[in-house]
């Protein structure tokens, strides 16, 4: 094998291979493979497929961990862009999360904008038509802490400065998700917004999208047949996004401002016209293979279609389309420009490939063919400029295990060692809390209506979407607490699939399956290593127990700053299928005089619960009112039973089929009274409600007391679901419950215009309408632009 040095390219040293990324041991390894020295395009090549955006060197063995089989599963983690699952009738869906953490904090409208249509990619390339997204962000506070009225000035004006950088992150992220997903097409229904210190600096942008197919679309991205023609089309090559992949794969540091040449720049017109092209070309038979440029542009989709299809492949930088002029194949090879894809076509269909990307006004040009000597061999107008074994480029990067060292957790058992706050004043403090609040100021400025499919706007427990040409009806949320993962990764984990699994069953549906992003700080740090292999563990064991095979998903590490390392978050994205269009449950209340029961124990303890006997354990570990009220973020958090958890969703679940559920909301961030609240706003008109809350008893009841009740309205203990019934189902629901062996708590009637919760002798009032406002109005005020815009 041979491989041509030009003038221009700088000697290949231990300091260009460090800066690169690669240790020395994985250089030495290079060279075995190539049996000589590389050259500069070719290191730079290496330097992107064994970054851990591309390898997942330090994961892989983690991910392992997961199920990933199952009886309706078409297309495994792994072996393709993206999963694929079979929903019936011979149709399926493709669908994916994926990160654009380190672009959004460097560049957050284009960071984030570009993370929407790389994963819109990841689908129509499978063949499925994307239908709708979801996205899952993170961001620093955007309001001062309560618990910091009494710092002094100096600390004041720090916290100012964050706050101010936290809100241009966070509206520039959804500017640019908006701006993609409206231009684009597709609506994004769906998803959660987090708001904490530890992601100052560093937000996480993580974001999903599915689309449908039928079986017989489902397109491969392998290059097969020797002899095939190699077709680069979509936008041109341009320097934007150059060595992304290797970016993705180190800390962000107050120099990183330098790396926005590695940020791309996003046209979603182009690939609007690009999917439509692409999708009309799979149907006209044209196509053996198909695979996006996204992380590691044209090196990554070249060497992994040969790898995947056991062939070679050998391309032409000359003949590719560039929107600049004197880039050296090193630019070419790396750069991540959007809207670009790589398409096998079968011989003999050029054609055809050039009749439909003329059609849609989209550059196509054939550079290479398909080989059979498993060589990914680039040239530069003839020249050879990069010539490595595909497969072992593509899949024998170094895998490694890395030292793990658990996170000493801050726990504090004693209720009574908080000051006492008044719970009037701590419900509306936690509803204007922006993780709690209503996201309205961001879903409004989503298209979620295009296509006509969505059935539940943005807002419920999951979103909800028609998928008219297939009769289908889908379900879908992301969840993770960054929170309970950081106070105990396994039990985080674990918490983050129950949950989501809990959403779709509250909308009547029956979950499917998961695909996940791993967002996790350097792993070369045993605490980081440690969380994120809890973490997996965490998950891997409720998808098993739920029967939820991963799919695929994402992993990204290095998320620290010079502030800190981000909590570790596992963000859980799981699709669920809703049989019947009766089936679909919102969360809000429905009618004057219904009742209210809340399913599952108060405490979410006990005989039938998680089985915690620790004397000094808090209910309120890990909660949203120990952090926002009193500024703590002490463990340790909610545990969760999984059996008990899927017992209690199963009958939710039955009740919703058997026609008996006005409603259904679970328990989460804020507890029990947060629950509560929300299911008061209904979109259309505000309910009140009247109930009667047994005391969380059995574990500190007398500190509860002591507070006025707090543990009772605030914990967030897992496995509960408020429903609300109609008296004339009343008995009926009650005995399958009953029969079911389910903890249940009749709580009281919807109606009025003041929600009032009794704990024992006391009673808790807050006017609807004045606690809506708080709820609607928090994050439009936070960023000061505050129209106090009703919804009703």
């Amino acid at each position: 094998m041979t491989s041509k040095t030009t003038n221009a390219d700088p000697a290949v040293t231990p300091e260009l291979v460090k800066q690169h990324g690669l240790t020395p041991e994985e250089f030495e390894h290079i060279k075995k493979i190539l049996r000589r020295e590389p050259n500069f395009t070719e290191l730079g090549i290496f330097s992107v497929m064994w970054s851990e955006h591309c390898s997942y060197k330090n994961s892989r063995k983690e991910l392992r961990k997961f199920p990933t089989t199952g009886a309706n599963i078409l297309v495994k983690a792994g072996e393709e862009n993206a999963g694929v699952v079979d929903i019936g009738d011979g149709w399926a869906v493709a669908f994916k999360i994926e990160s654009h953490n380190h672009p959004s904090a460097i560049e957050p409208f284009q960071g984030a904008a570009t993370g929407v249509g790389g994963i819109i990619r990841d689908i129509f390339t499978m063949g499925a038509r994307p239908e709708f997204c979801l996205n899952s962000l993170r961001f620093g506070p955007i309001v001062t802490p309560a618990s910091d009225s009494g710092t002094d000035e100096a600390r004041k004006r720090d916290a100012c400065a964050g706050i101010a950088a936290n809100k241009r992150l966070f509206t520039g992220v959804v500017s640019g998700i908006a701006h993609y997903g409206n231009c684009i097409g597709i609506p994004t229904i769906g998803g959660e917004i987090y708001f904490d210190e530890s992601f100052e600096g560093n937000p996480l942008v993580n974001v999903f999208c599915l689309g449908v197919l039928r079986h017989d679309q489902l397109a491969r991205g392998s290059a097969e047949g020797a002899g095939n023609p190699v077709f680069y089309v979509g936008a041109e090559t341009g320097r934007d996004g150059l060595a992304g992949a290797a970016f993705a794969s180190r800390e962000l540091t107050e120099q990183s401002r330098e790396d926005r040449p590695a940020v791309q720049v996003g046209d979603p017109f182009k690939e609007k016209l690009l999917l439509e092209a692409c999708l009309e070309l799979i149907a006209r038979d044209a196509v053996a293979g198909i695979q996006d440029m996204g992380a590691a542009g044209l090196t990554c989709s070249t060497c992994e279609t040969a790898s995947r299809g056991g062939s070679g492949i050998e391309i032409d930088l000359a003949k590719v389309p560039r929107r600049e002029p004197g880039m050296t194949p090193y630019e070419i090879m790396l750069s991540e420009s959007q809207e670009r894809m790589l398409i096998i076509a079968k011989r003999g269909r050029e054609d055809v490939v050039r009749q439909v990307f003329d059609k849609w006004d989209v550059p196509c040009a054939e550079i290479g063919r398909v080989t059979s000597d498993g060589m990914m061999r680039v040239r530069n107008n003839g020249t050879i400029a990069a010539e490595i074994p595909a497969k072992a480029l593509a899949d024998e990067a170094p895998l490694y295990s890395r030292e793990a060292r658990p996170v000493a957790a801050v726990y504090n058992g004693r209720i009574d060692d908080l000051a006492k706050i008044d719970n009037h004043q701590s419900l509306r403090q936690l509803l204007r809390d922006p993780t709690i609040a209503s996201k309205n100021w961001v879903y409004r400025q989503y298209d979620h209506t295009v296509r006509t499919g969505t059935v539940v706007k943005p807002g419920s427990d999951a979103a909800v979407y028609f998928v008219r040409y297939a009769n289908k009806i889908l379900a879908a949320t992301t969840d993770c607490n960054s929170l309970y993962c950081a106070l105990d990764p396994r039990e985080g984990g674990k918490i983050a699939v129950a949950e989501a699994a809990r959403n779709l069953t509250c909308s009547g549906a029956r979950p499917l399956a998961v695909t996940d992003c791993l967002n996790f700080g350097n792993p070369y740090k045993p605490e980081n290593f440690s969380q994120l292999r809890d973490a997996v563990e965490g998950v891997a064991e409720a998808c098993r127990a739920f029967g939820t095979p991963v799919t695929g998903g994402n992993v990204s590490l290095y998320n620290e700053s010079p502030l800190g390392v981000v909590d570790p978050t596992p963000t859980v994205a799981m699709v669920g299928l809703i049989d019947d269009e009766k089936y679909i449950t919102t969360q809000w209340f429905k009618n004057e005089g219904d009742t209210i029961i809340l399913v599952g124990n108060v405490a979410g303890i006990g005989d039938a619960g998680a089985g915690i006997d620790d004397p000094g354990y808090n209910l309120l570990g890990g909660s949203r009112y120990l952090k926002v009220c009193h500024g703590l973020k002490i463990g340790p958090p909610p545990k969760v039973d999984l059996a008990h958890e899927i017992k209690v969703q199963n009958a939710v679940r039955d009740l919703i089929h058997g026609g008996l559920v006005q409603s259904a909301h679970d328990c989460s961030e804020g507890g029990l009274a947060v629950a509560l609240a929300e299911c008061c706003f209904n979109p259309e008109r505000l309910f009140g409600a009247e109930v009667n809350v047994a005391r969380a008893s059995g574990l500190r009841d007398e500190e509860d007391r002591k507070r006025d009740g707090c543990a009772t309205l605030f914990n967030e203990s897992q496995s509960r679901i408020v429903i609300s019934v109609t008296p004339k189902e009343l008995n009926k629901t009650l005995a399958m419950l009953r029969d079911r062996d389910v903890p249940f708590q009749q709580l009281g009637k919807v109606g009025g215009e003041t929600l009032g919760i009794r704990i024992d002798e006391q009673t808790f009032r807050w006017p609807v309408a004045e606690i809506y406002d708080d709820w609607w109005n928090a994050i439009a005020r936070a960023v000061g632009q505050d129209e106090s815009i009703p919804s009703l």
